[in-house]
């Protein structure tokens, strides 16, 4: 049996050393940087593994482009190594945990190259977590040192003392209310100390998006070359390209795609904020050959671009690779009439990384699938028996497993496993031609603009205010973010007000609580909810709106933000 679950292992490896090849990740001239990347792999990490390739080929070709310019491989290098040799004046180390609460920039990219270069963890932050969430984060993960933008200023205040903070991007405009050291000026250290190799890389930790409470951290302490070949073997990325990340980068996808695009040598354009036409003049500047979105990025680049009155040149990209949440068919065939046959989209979570991917001709054939799984990773589904389904369009729970699967949760807990194949909390199936499709979540998670929700904690957040007796959370439909929160509320009997404020009232609560991921976007105000005798709460009389005829929905509209 140990033998069987081997092979895909095997072939995995094997079709991921041809794809990259054949992307020129691997210089076949010169082996030497191969193996020094293998080497750095193991010793620093894979953000500093990553970059030896295109270090030791062409050092000065532009790795990134942010809001501030262009960078070099060799800038990216110099500066995350004198920052590294300050941190380690300062007593960070092998040992240490620093942890990054940023946007995407150039700090963000070498505070992680540097912690790498020190043998340190690496804590990567969502950028919508509240103060209480960053402190419980900070105290589980033993985070030594903290890496943020100015923005950011209150919500670090709650970080617990022995924390030290450092600065990373600096909004003129935005005075910063804490003072310490900035990652631009201690990129100035002086590089005649040295810097000692650490033995092993103590690898990263990514989170989840923490609406069940606190945030999970999800470890990836070892990683392998071979494993990007997961993401070639089915997404044509090559060498010396551009690519545009969209995403955020603490999130697994925009992360995956930076590590992958540096291994290539390519130019990686980041931008802290979304914006779609500015995206969209991004494709057309550069050039670019590739762009990371989620569905609802792609779905506000296309309503920009419709509604101008040129067009912009974008067929330099072969491409759009979209993960995070689900691809609905109709965005796919109008992103497909725009764009051209350049579609992909992504499965996966934050703890099995990659799942399966859909190329352009299999989005085409079938809309709404998410694909095949890429060599080495494994896909099966159980039906509620407890066996595998076999059976085209039979519902299972999907499990997963592969070489960047993660083991266990840096609390100690862990998901639930089949044959050593992890649960990835979704129900789906196959088509007659092995085509997978996601059908939805096995419990009511709500998937939101790609972010993670469960309705429980927000809804105890609700009942925590005092304008609120009763309150329950679902998701319903919505064209740009696929889902989003629906609170049904019920006043209490005073300190309720007028429904208008009661609705602002309540969205700031949760947000004070829960960070922004967590707000409903629409708040119905209703005299009671629908529950059994038992007086468990009937979500599907809300899903079917049979109280659209009493309700009054407040609703607010916000542009896609990280």
């Amino acid at each position: 049996m140990n033998l069987l679950r081997s092979v895909p292992r095997i072939t995995g490896t094997v079709h991921g050393a041809r794809a990259m090849i054949a992307s020129g990740i691997v210089p076949l001239s010169r082996p030497g940087l191969g193996l020094r990347s293998i080497r750095a792999l193991r010793r620093e990490g894979p953000f500093v593994g990553a970059m030896q390739v295109p270090l030791g080929r062409a050092p000065h070709t532009v790795a990134l482009i942010d809001d501030a310019g262009p960078m070099t491989y060799w800038e990216l290098d110099q500066g995350s190594t004198a920052l590294a040799r300050a941190w380690g004046s300062c007593g960070l180390g092998s040992g240490s945990v620093v942890a990054t609460l940023c946007r995407d920039h150039r700090y963000l990219v070498i505070a992680m190259l540097a912690a790498g270069k020190l043998g340190a963890r690496l804590v990567l932050l969502n950028t919508g977590f509240s103060g209480p969430q960053l402190r419980a984060i900070a105290e589980r993960e033993k985070v030594d040192a903290l890496v943020h933008d100015s923005e950011f200023d209150a919500i670090v205040a709650h970080a617990p003392a022995s924390v030290t903070t450092y600065l990373g991007w600096h909004d003129p405009d935005a005075p910063a209310r804490r003072s310490c050291p900035s990652i631009s000026d201690l990129m100035l250290y002086p590089p005649t100390l040295p810097l000692p190799r650490p033995r092993s890389s103590r690898g990263f930790v990514l989170l989840t998006s923490g609406t069940t409470g606190t945030p999970k951290g999800a470890p990836r302490e070892r990683t392998s070359i071979f494993s990007t070949g997961q993401f070639l073997d089915r997404i044509p990325l090559r060498a010396g390209g551009t690519t545009i990340i969209a995403t955020p980068v603490f999130h697994g996808t925009g992360l995956s795609q930076l590590l992958i695009a540096l291994a290539l040598g390519s130019t990686v354009v980041l931008a802290r904020r979304f914006d779609p036409a500015t995206t969209l003049a991004a494709i057309e500047e550069h050039r670019a050959d590739s762009v990371i979105v989620v569905p609802t990025m792609l779905h506000r680049m296309l309503e920009v671009d419709a509604a101008a009155a040129e067009r912009r040149d974008t067929s330099s990209l072969r491409v759009i690779l979209t993960a995070g949440s689900a691809l609905a068919p109709e965005l796919q065939r109008r992103a497909a009439e725009r764009f051209g046959d350049v579609m992909h989209n992504l499965y996966g979570s934050t703890e099995v990384a990659v799942a399966s991917v859909a190329t352009p001709d299999e989005l085409r054939r079938a809309p709404g699938t998410v694909g095949r799984p890429p060599a080495g990773c494994q896909v099966i589904l159980v039906d509620r028996d407890g066996n595998e389904v076999t059976v085209a369009h039979s519902r299972g729970r999907v499990f997963v497993g592969s070489g960047l699967s993660f083991e266990g949760y840096t609390d100690g807990k862990s998901r639930e496993t089949y044959r050593g194949l992890l649960d990835t909390g979704d129900i789906g199936h196959w088509d007659w031609s092995g085509l997978l499709y996601i059908d939805g979540r096995a419990d009511d998670m709500i998937v939101s603009g790609g972010e993670n929700i469960h309705p429980i904690a927000v809804e105890n957040s609700l009942l925590e205010h005092p304008g609120v007796s009763d309150a329950a959370v679902i998701g319903v439909p919505d064209e740009d973010f696929g889902q989003r929160l629906r609170a049904y509320v019920v006043p209490a009997a005073e300190g309720g007000g007028a429904p208008e404020d009661l609705a602002d009232s309540v969205r700031d609560h949760v947000r004070s609580q829960l960070g922004r991921l967590a707000v409903p976007r629409d708040v119905v105000i209703v005299e009671e909810l629908p529950r059994n005798a038992t007086g468990k709460l009937l979500r599907s009389v809300l899903q079917d709106s049979v109280l659209q005829d009493t309700e009054t929905v407040i609703t607010i509209d916000e542009n896609v933000r990280r």
